[in-house]
């Protein structure tokens, strides 16, 4: 299935949708007889959604398979008689809990065909198609395309959730080095980006290990050990965000505990408040009732009680002091 690309056969890949053999020719929707269903020889396609509807009777794609492709709103692997396909939801790693993008996967023998809304815009995809052109894939198939594509999807990941666990830990400093700040959103904020993330590898672990299956036998024994590979490089990046998780659980936790000691310590200033006075008020009660007392006829009688409130509050101050209630 090995062949020859020339360095300009997708130099105009995005300019007009052209589905291109491995031999280094391109095939034109044009130029197809009406009922030539392709895949004699290995060619490899990436279509938008509105391409796919017109080069659909040359590709035989199954009409409940077209409607899905069309949609492509959930990740699936599916593998039918003769034939695998694959639905992708990738997050946007610049805004995670913004919109995913949705590129799907026919895979036949001699045909390999991704489909995603815009191809100009989705830079992965050149980015295969530049491996091409330069020959850098070794040993040129279809499988290894599919292959080669999926590890690109997964190849800067292990830096991008380094950066995110930089971020929670500065999230964590700033907890105890900065001045008053309601945390709670940024928690919550990343605990959602985390989600998507999980949710995501999951899915993609899924599909991983399903190509791995090769029920149709679409993939040789050495690009299944491949898939191997990128089976556990995806149930590691799925464990780090299981980890990152439990990392942004503990911070919250720790804010938590925070804000509960904060506000201990306010309740502990209210009740010695509340201790110093409560002496006074018995004084203030004492001298309020309605009796005559002795003192009241004394000459020094008002600066004894006022002698007497202040050093009950001295000796009061002192006590709590010694015994460290503030």
């Amino acid at each position: 299935m090995g062949g020859k690309i020339y360095h300009d056969t997708f130099a105009n890949w995005g300019e007009q949708l052209l589905i291109y053999n491995l031999d280094g020719t391109a095939t034109k929707l044009e130029k197809l007889k009406p009922n030539e269903i392709l895949g004699e020889k290995p060619c490899i396609g990436v279509l938008d959604r509105s391409e796919l509807l017109q080069w659909n009777p040359h590709l035989a794609i199954p009409e409940r398979i077209l409607e899905e492709c069309l949609k492509g709103t959930v990740s699936k692997f599916e593998s039918h008689d003769g034939f695998d396909y694959v639905s992708l939801l990738i997050p946007d790693r610049t805004s995670l809990l913004g919109s995913s993008i949705s590129i799907s996967i026919y895979f036949r023998t001699n045909l390999l065909i991704f489909i995603c809304d815009e191809t100009q815009d989705y830079s992965l995809l050149h980015s295969i198609i530049s491996r091409i052109e330069q020959k850098e894939i070794k040993n040129l198939t279809l499988e290894r395309v599919l292959y080669e594509f999926f590890d690109l999807l997964t190849a800067g990941d292990s830096l991008f959730l380094e950066n995110l666990e930089q971020e929670i830990t500065e999230l964590e400093e700033s907890l105890f080095t900065k001045g008053k700040k309601d945390y709670i959103k940024e928690i919550i904020l990343m605990k959602k980006k985390l989600l998507v993330l999980k949710r995501y590898y999951e899915q993609l672990f899924d599909l991983s290990e399903a190509m791995e299956g090769n029920e149709n036998e679409l993939l040789t024994n050495g690009m299944i050990r491949y898939f191997h590979i990128l089976t556990n490089r995806i149930n590691r990046l799925s464990d780090s965000i299981s980890n990152l998780r439990d990392y942004v659980s503990q911070v919250r936790e720790a804010y938590q505990t925070e804000v509960d000691i904060s506000q201990n310590r306010i309740m502990q200033l209210f009740t010695v408040i509340t201790a110093i006075f409560l002496p006074l008020t018995l004084i203030v009660g004492w001298y309020g009732m309605n009796f005559p007392m002795p003192e009241y006829h004394w000459v020094y009688g008002y600066p004894a009680v006022i002698i007497t409130c202040g050093a009950v509050s001295l000796l009061s101050i002192i006590y709590f002091k010694k015994h460290k209630w503030f």
